[in-house]
């Protein structure tokens, strides 16, 4: 009898968290604002720099902005996915309701990050079709799904820096926020062109970015690692990860 009914309680919990995860992809297709840069942005990034300007016969450059483009792909996913949905949630009240709701107070939240992540795949899949039709690049099975993996995962530091700007900024602000911190971010980790091509500050101030540590894991995927650990960049994207959602999710329960 108490078996039935736990199996019973665990099937309703995941119905709760695939309608939630339903609602919130359905709302996000409809807003264009949010659809069109995060998906698309980054592959038409890629043809320009990667391969229109980079040329087909340099792999190691297709192969570099490959694994680059593709944090910067996360990083949208996870930022705008989470910042300015999350801000407009707050000033219309959204999580008041939510308490009177008989669903999981996490299944907002497992909604969004799951969510996030699958456009994060669309968008590293995206680019691997143009890399492989385009540019030439060949890496073997086992990397292209570990590369995928790096890429989907690595969206989740994002989320947690777009659910404490959420959890800060208003509805107007948080657009501006995230811009302010996405593309100067995406600049200086070195996901549009390698830094070596810039001034020596920029690679000495790299390390302050999640993004570029994130970049680092993804480019040891592809054979071009730096120099620092594995275990440094992981740390690093872990610490993120942990601080800016216990940061966020302490402020959303004062607010509610």
């Amino acid at each position: 009898m108490d078996t039935t009914l736990d199996t019973g309680t665990r099937v309703n919990l995941w119905r709760c968290y695939l309608l939630d995860t339903r609602c919130e992809l359905l709302r996000l297709l409809r807003e264009p604002m949010y659809i069109i840069p995060t998906l698309l942005f980054p592959a038409l990034f890629y043809v320009m720099f990667g391969l229109l300007l980079g040329g087909r016969g340099s792999g190691e450059a297709a192969r570099y902005l490959l694994a680059t483009y593709g944090v910067f792909g996360a990083m949208g996913a996870g930022l705008f996915g989470f910042a300015v949905t999350l801000a407009i949630d707050r000033e219309r009240g959204f999580f008041a309701l939510r308490r009177a709701l008989p669903a999981p107070p996490s299944a907002w939240l497992v909604s969004r990050l799951l969510i996030a992540m699958l456009f994060a795949l669309v968008i590293v899949l995206e680019l691997a079709a143009l890399a492989v039709v385009f540019g030439g690049v060949s890496m073997t099975a086992g990397q292209w799904a570990l590369l995928w993996t790096v890429t989907v995962l690595g969206a989740l530091p994002f989320c947690a820096i777009g659910l404490l700007l959420g959890s800060i900024a208003s509805a107007n602000a948080a657009p501006a926020w995230v811009n302010l911190l996405f593309l100067p971010m995406a600049f200086l980790s070195g996901l549009w062109l390698p830094l070596s091509m810039l001034p020596g500050v920029f690679a000495t101030l790299a390390p302050l970015w999640p993004a570029w540590h994130l970049a680092q894991v993804a480019l040891g995927v592809t054979g071009q690692a730096g120099t620092a650990p594995l275990w440094l960049h992981l740390l690093v994207l872990t610490v993120v990860t942990v601080a800016c959602c216990v940061l966020a999710l302490r402020r959303l329960a004062r607010a509610v």
